[in-house]
């Protein structure tokens, strides 16, 4: 008896959840999977999206504040290419003062960096940046 009143009890619930309008016990199990396998397939959806997003995120922001840059760098994680992105920053005459770097899912960064001397136009800085984040992982050394 405890055993029926159990299994009710759970087959109230899979009704429940999966919105089936069954009555028999079959039929409810049947709605069940048929919704285990849509979530299934919704759950492999967002993760192609999220791995395709991942993998094209690419965008480079540059403020000027006085003589002072802040450069924000969202792009796919590369072998290298903080290094790669330093570099160019030394190649441009440009000194980092502060920087955060993530790297969990993506590459990002956020750096603060002020001219030796000389003033720099923010679209070949910003240009700069996106040659360095677009290139092939692998080659992300500035020669």
């Amino acid at each position: 008896m405890q055993r029926r009143m159990a299994l009710r009890r759970k087959l109230h619930i899979l009704k429940t959840l999966t919105n089936s309008k069954s009555v028999k016990k079959s039929s409810i199990i049947m709605d069940a999977f048929l919704y285990i396998y849509k979530l299934k397939l919704q759950v492999e959806a967002i993760q192609r999206e999220y791995q395709y997003l991942v993998n094209h995120i690419q965008e480079v922001k540059v403020e000027k504040d006085g003589t002072r840059y802040v450069v924000r760098v969202t792009c796919k994680k590369g072998e290298d290419l903080l290094v790669s992105i330093i570099e160019a920053f030394e190649e441009m005459n440009l000194n980092v003062l502060e920087a955060k770097v993530t790297s969990k899912h993506f590459f990002g960064m956020e750096a603060i960096a002020e001219a030796k001397g000389h003033d720099i136009d923010s679209r070949i800085l910003t240009q700069t940046i996106l040659n360095v984040i677009q290139r092939p992982t692998g080659n992300g050394a500035i020669n």
